[in-house]
């Protein structure tokens, strides 16, 4: 079920001219008010996997969820960007919700402080996109044991490693420059979300950056364009994740 925007500061093919600088500079005015939010959302939620922030606005299992024109327009960027960072705060509020057995305090911590910063992200873009976001996703964590330390945090790492790829790739597409400095804002958080899982998993290694993210003979962390990382993240979303005009 396709989402139309109906904000009048969004043309049907996105943001653009006036209308998209005027967005941008209130991005950071909202994301004030969306920060403090989540605080409120994130005491709601306590005893639910899936806050109700989320949860409103929600599409259905089934759906087909289009993000309209990435790479022709910030308005489908943000949407791919806020599409991602539902994906993991959904994942990190499971975690909490069940912690894996043998979960210790500080691993806790840890994961407790990620989960906060990717629903203050997914909030952020809700805000910021208003009434051209694309609904609430249905997450789909069928494949992940939740009990079990290993498939936990091995999954944190390849969400994060996905995320900072796609924030990598994506950048060329942002045309807006605060969107582009917010962008670069959140990769280094995801980047560090990577090292810390990273860490856990593999204690005292060199995986926090491992060839399979850092290119070694670059020392830069790979980029991934739309096309490739839905394909990834598909089987962790209940709705089709559909996207026109794909970058390849």
């Amino acid at each position: 079920m396709e989402r139309l925007p109906n904000d009048p500061m969004v043309s049907p093919q996105g943001l653009t001219g006036k209308a998209s600088a005027a967005v941008g500079r209130r991005v950071f005015m909202r994301y004030l008010g969306a920060t403090a939010a989540a605080g409120v959302a994130l005491t709601a939620c306590q005893n639910e996997i899936m806050d109700p922030v989320t949860a409103r606005g929600a599409a259905r299992a089934g759906d087909v969820v289009d993000l309209g024109d990435i790479g022709y327009n910030d308005a489908g960027v943000l949407n791919y960007a806020y599409a991602l960072e539902q994906l993991e705060a959904a994942f990190y509020t499971q975690v909490i919700m069940m912690p894996y057995t043998g979960m210790n305090g500080y691993e806790r911590s840890v994961l407790t402080d990620i989960r906060d910063h990717e629903i203050a992200h997914r909030d952020l873009f809700k805000a910021a996109l208003g009434s051209a976001a694309i609904p609430g996703l249905t997450p789909n964590f069928s494949a992940i044991n939740f009990r079990s330390r290993t498939s936990v945090l091995e999954t944190a790492r390849v969400f994060e490693a996905i995320g900072v790829s796609a924030y990598n790739g994506a950048g060329k597409l942002i045309k807006n420059a605060d969107y582009l400095t917010l962008a670069g804002k959140i990769v280094s958080v995801e980047a560090r979300h990577t090292a810390i899982i990273s860490e856990m998993l593999n204690m005292m290694t060199a995986s926090f950056a491992g060839d399979d993210i850092v290119n070694s003979t670059t020392g830069l962390g790979e980029a991934r364009m739309p096309e490739e990382v839905l394909a990834l993240v598909r089987p962790y979303i209940q709705e089709t994740i559909n996207g026109k005009n794909l970058p390849s």
